[in-house]
């Protein structure tokens, strides 16, 4: 008897909420480090997109930012909180889309917690820069686009099923409720 049954349906789905949810976004997070920022509004007709490195996920799966007060970003939040985040690990898995909505804070004790030295070449007077503000990101519910054993394994399983004919798809995907 065959051990593998090869019409048995693969385990590609999984729906995660809560805690699960969180863990599995500060992984995806963790592999990208930064996301396509992505604002509701049109307010001047401005390009609603932009490219933003994340300062910090929390255990509550907020996602944390450093933004200059002035800019057209912070405007179109001002406008409109809803914002999307799209992240991208590597080129075939760690998909992430999240759902949610921005506050925009001048905390200095947040600024403090979240000041990378990197973060100067944008506020050149440091983490006293009157221009430097907190983008706070919290998320409602989102999307995952991920592979089961890691990249290695997806890797393997993709040059078998070319050589093969055989589908071994090792990916898994999911909704995100926060």
């Amino acid at each position: 008897m065959n051990s593998i049954n090869e019409n048995q349906e693969e385990h590609n789905r999984e729906n995660l909420a809560g805690p699960k949810a969180v863990e599995k976004i500060r992984e995806l997070i963790d592999k990208s480090g930064s996301c396509f920022f992505v604002t509701s509004t049109t307010l001047n007709n401005s390009h609603k997109s932009r490219p933003m490195s994340v300062q910090k996920t929390d255990d509550a799966g907020n996602i944390w930012f450093l933004s200059a007060k002035d800019s057209m970003k912070n405007m179109e939040i001002a406008a409109d909180t809803d914002v999307t985040l799209y992240f991208q690990g590597s080129s075939y898995s760690d998909f992430l889309e999240l759902n949610g909505h921005a506050r925009i804070t001048d905390d200095k004790a947040k600024i403090e917690e979240l000041w990378d030295p990197t973060v100067k070449a944008w506020f050149t007077e440091g983490k006293d820069d009157p221009r430097i503000s907190v983008i706070q990101f919290i998320p409602d519910s989102g999307y995952y686009w991920d592979n089961k054993h890691g990249n290695t394994v997806a890797g393997i399983k993709v040059l078998i099923s070319a050589i093969s004919g055989k589908t071994m798809d090792d990916s898994i995907e999911g909704t995100l409720n926060v």
